[in-house]
Formats: C-alpha cells, structure tokens, sequence
C-alpha cells in the first residue's frame, strides 16, 4: 500500500500534493482513523479526494493510503433483511457496538462472516465454467434462494469441489483454473465497483408490466419491468408512502429502498414499518425480500452519492440470478444536493441553480442501470428504478425534475391540492405521463383482455374532457352547461372518487388485481354509456342523479371483494333497471 500526506481540508473534500501513485476513482483511507474515500480529480501536482465520512478532527500532514482498487461492495448471502448505510457498513452491527451514531473510521465487516449457509454446489470437477454461471444455492430468507456466480470476467475448469454442507461466505467453495493455468478460489462472496454496471448478454425489449395493484398506476400510467419512473412532488405530497405501497404490493421479486438525504425520523419509521409489514403474496415479513440502505440527512453528504449506486449495484446483482428487482430511491433530489455541494468544494463552474453542469450525465448513468436483461448466465432478470424527485416549492420546472424527465419514461407527478384533499395517490392525471402503454399493450391484452386498452383511452378522454370543462365552470359556472357535458363532469367525479382514489388502509382496496380494475372500468363506461343515452332523448340529467346510482357505483370498490367479481353482474343490471325507469 502506498502511503501520502494530506495537504488541505475542505469538508468532505481533501487533497493531497505531490502525491501521483493515485488512480482515478481510487478508494484510499484518509488519515490515521482510515476514513474512506475516492479519488476524483488527478493531476501532476494535486489529487483530490472526497471523504465519505465526517472530517472533523482531520489535520494537515495526516497520511492517505491507497488501495488500487475502486470503492466496491461485497456481494453474497446475507444482504437480504439487513440495513446499510451509503458505504455497505451494517447499521444494526455498528449499533451494537457504537450506539445510535457512526463512529468516524468505522470498520465492520458488510456481511457476517460466522454465519453458516446450507450451501449445495451445482458443478462437478471437470465442468467448463465462465462468468455468471451459478455454482452453489443457498436459501438466504425463506422467500429467496442466493445463487453464488462466478464471476464475470472468469472463464475456466473446476478443478476443486466440496461437498454440500454448511460453510461461512469466506470459505472456499470450488477452485477454477482459468486458460493462463492461474488458480482462483471462489467463495460464497465477490466484490464489484459501484460505479461500473455489471455485465449482461442483451439488453431485451420491455415487454412485461410491473403490476402494483394501484389503479392509477396500472392503467393509467403503467411502469414495465425494467423501466423507470420518477415521482415528483413538493413537501408532504406523499413520495414516501408512494414508494412505501409499491414496494409492499409490486410484484417485484426483490425490493432494494434507498433512502438518500431523507429525514432521520422518516428513515427511522420506514425502517419500522418495513419490519412489520408482512408480504401479502407469501405471508413472510417483507423484510425477507428487501434490502435497506439508509443514508439520513446528517450523515456526511459525499456518502449520499455513493448510496445511490450502492443500492442499484445490489439490484444488478440479485438480477443476475434471474430475479426481478425494483430499487426505490427516495430521494435523488437529495443527492443532486451532494453533487452540487461537492461541486461547489471543488469551485467548479456552476449550472442552473448551482447544480453541476455534469448533472444530466449523471441522472443518466443511473436510469440507464435500469432494464430488462438477459443475463450472462441465460436467464433473464429485471432492475426496475423508481426514483423520488423534491423540487422545492413544488416547482417542476427546476433542474433536478427535469433533467430526470429526460431519462425515464414514466412520470408520476404529485399534486399538493390532491394531497391536501386527501386524495391518495395525489397522482395528477394530466401532468403525468406513461410511455410504456405501447409497449405494453400485447401483454394486456393477452392477461387481462383486449378491452384493457380501449377502456383505458376512454377513461383518459373523459378526464381530459373535465379538465377542459372546468376552465368554463370556474368562470362562468355549471348551469351554462349543457345536459351532455354535465354528465361528463359527472361520471368524472366517479373516475376521480371511485376509481383513481385508493385506499391504502381497507382490506380489498389497498391492492386491486388487474381483473377488478378491467371490471370497475367497465362498470363507469357503461354507466356513461347509458346515461348518454337517456340525455339523448332530452331528459334531465337531475332524473338520473336521483336515482344515486352514480354514488353507489363510487363505493362499488369497497362492496365487492376482489375474488367475488361476479358480483359486478348486479351493477349492470341495476343500471339497466334504473335508465329503463326514466326512458
């Protein structure tokens, strides 16, 4: 290990004189308490190094070790149920032994390395094996099985094996002898740099949804596997419990949260709620799927950067097995903040609100982790990436939103009006786009109908529609309205109340299987469809809202349980009855 002086300290930003053994992107402990950090300017005379920990207390003259190795996380069994900080050290291990708050230099292994996995070996002495191949399992939880590769750029023989049993991560599982006659021995870990993606064979079409069971997600703005979404919303829009529903009723195999830059208080109750959420496809707690990487706001603000690429490298890694992973980053907002701070350390030339010009590369490298893939090892996984955006004041227009609206596909953006009139997801139908419908359309109409689709447009025209009626309500009143256009405001509010309007906390309605949507849809259409009919023939629209038909269909999504969907039978013959009644 090389060894170097600090020449000067500017919070998280150190640098060194003199000092040209450092490679870019270099990890290196800085200090006599080994803090670490990354290289991230390199010239002749100065390399400049951002700390992810906290500085205080560090001196001039103190030394800087280099590694010759990028910042890494370590893969293997045991990542699931465990919570990390930005840099892959175990919270709750640290909590043991420090108490509440990261001590600076902190060395504590990421995974356990005592614990032992009933490992089964899948190779035999003699067999060709190159990168990604699968040569154990394990079950690391009860709902996933951890399938140990070989490592991407290693091609050989096995030459050694063991026998199946119990081992720790660090023991040696198989020996590879690659084509130089090298010998290598592959454990049950691996490293790999967070800022490299891992490698693929293909990257495949999108083609599959990724089904919440959230109504307004599902139709009208539906995320595939392997694609991205970004979240927008001002202060207390509900970007958390957002998140927090997908990641609980997705049907993503693996959930990796990162939290970046949030509050101490909102990470500390999402870490509890995720404890006690059970997963409502398997009966076992949620946590036997997810991984946690927290990084709250007052933690060193360098670290926040790299949680970002700690948690989508985690992602990479359960894809390769053949796993549908969706990464919930809350939020990037935060980290943009750490790039400009870092930024402004560094005295580069600001952009647009101070952010760094580097900034939409750098949104960019992120979303671009996403997608769907065929793996190395010939199957096929998915890292599906939905990303929190803060704007200050709610306030689209600035950088951070939408230099992200120009990497993803899918905008969900938050309303504070909805969100103050309670009505959740306060997910605005008309600032909010999906541009996977197409792609997704064969496999809706494959799983759920053909109809899906064209109800799906039909619903959306008639939102659209309200809006446009609104502007002539507002100035001039509803009684200027024709019968016809009143009706569209009507069955609008039933679209709006009853359909997009969720409730997370009623046992049918918190997740809505695709079939009950494609019904409930059917049932609004229909009414409308009637109803037109009935205003066709002059007669008052007051007749049919007498009837309370139109608040009987709102509530229809808490009267009918989601395995009992004949019961929707009833409302078309209700309506029959009650527009045959006024005809």
């Amino acid at each position: 290990m090389s060894q170097s002086e600090i020449y000067s300290i500017n919070g998280p930003v150190v640098t060194v004189k003199n000092a040209r053994q450092f490679s870019m992107l270099e990890m290196v402990y800085v200090g006599h308490q080994r803090l670490i950090g990354e290289v991230i300017s390199v010239n002749k005379d100065i390399t400049t190094i951002q700390v992810y920990e906290t500085t205080t207390g560090l001196k001039p003259g103190e030394p800087v070790f280099g590694t010759q190795s990028p910042i890494s996380v370590t893969l293997g069994p045991g990542i699931l149920r465990n919570i990390f900080d930005g840099i892959e050290r175990p919270l709750e291990e640290i909590a043991k032994d420090s108490g509440a708050f990261i001590p600076t230099g902190s060395a504590v292994d990421p995974l356990d390395g005592t614990k032992k996995w009933d490992v089964t070996v899948c190779v035999k002495v003699g067999d060709k094996v190159q990168g990604g191949d699968v040569y154990a399992t394990c079950p690391e939880t009860d709902l996933i099985v951890h399938k140990c590769m070989i490592h991407p750029y290693l091609n050989g023989t096995v030459v050694r094996v063991v026998e199946n049993g119990a081992y720790t991560i660090h023991d040696t599982i198989i020996e590879v002898e690659d084509e130089k006659g090298k010998l290598h021995r592959c454990t049950l870990v691996q490293k790999w740099p967070i800022k490299s993606a891992r490698p693929v064979t293909k990257r495949l079409p999108i083609s599959m949804p990724l089904v919440t069971g959230q109504r307004v997600i599902d139709t009208l703005f539906p995320i595939a596997k392997g694609g991205t979404a970004a979240i927008p919303g001002g202060f207390g829009t509900g970007k958390t419990m957002t998140q927090h529903q997908l990641a609980k009723w997705c049907d993503a195999d693996i959930i990796v949260y990162v939290g970046c830059g949030e509050r101490g208080n909102e990470m500390t109750q999402v870490l509890e709620e995720f404890r006690e959420l059970i997963d409502p496809k398997s009966n076992r707690p949620l946590t036997d799927r997810t991984v946690l990487i927290a990084n709250t706001s007052n933690m060193p603000v360098a670290a926040r950067e790299a949680s970002i690429y700690t948690g989508v490298t985690l992602a990479e890694y359960y894809r390769d097995m053949g796993y549908h992973v969706a990464i919930m980053a809350d939020s990037t907002s935060r980290w943009a903040e750490a790039l400009r701070e870092i930024s402004g350390r560094l005295e580069e030339m600001p952009a647009e609100e101070g952010f760094p010009a580097y900034l939409p590369s750098r949104l960019s490298q992120f979303y671009e982790r996403a997608g769907y893939m065929k793996n190395l090892n010939g199957s096929e996984g998915s890292v599906t990436i939905i990303g929190a955006v803060s704007p200050q004041g709610s306030d689209f227009s600035e950088p951070v939103t939408q230099n992200t609206k120009r990497f993803v596909r899918c905008f969900w953006a938050l309303d504070k009006a909805l969100a103050y009139a309670r009505h959740y997801f306060a997910i605005n139908w008309n600032q909010s786009y999906s541009e996977y419908a197409p792609d997704l359309e064969r496999w809706f109409n494959k799983h759920v109908g053909p109809h899906f689709m064209a109800q799906r447009q039909e619903i959306s025209a008639i939102l659209a529609s309200e809006t446009k009626l609104m502007e002539i309500v507002k100035l001039m009143g509803s009684d200027v309205l024709p019968d016809d256009q009143k009706l569209t405001i009507e069955v609008a509010k039933v679209i709006r109340v009853g359909y997009l309007q969720q409730n997370a906390f009623h046992k049918d309605d918190t997740y809505v299987p695709l079939e009950k949507q494609s019904k409930m849809m059917e049932v609004i259409l229909y009414l409308n469809k009637r109803c037109k009919e009935v205003v066709a023939l002059n007669k008052p629209i007051r007749l049919i809202l007498e009837t309370g038909i139109f608040d009987k269909v709102i509530k229809m999504k808490y009267d009918i349980p989601n395995d009992q969907l004949e019961l929707f039978d009833d409302y078309f013959k209700e309506i029959d009855t009650i527009i045959a009644n006024i005809e």
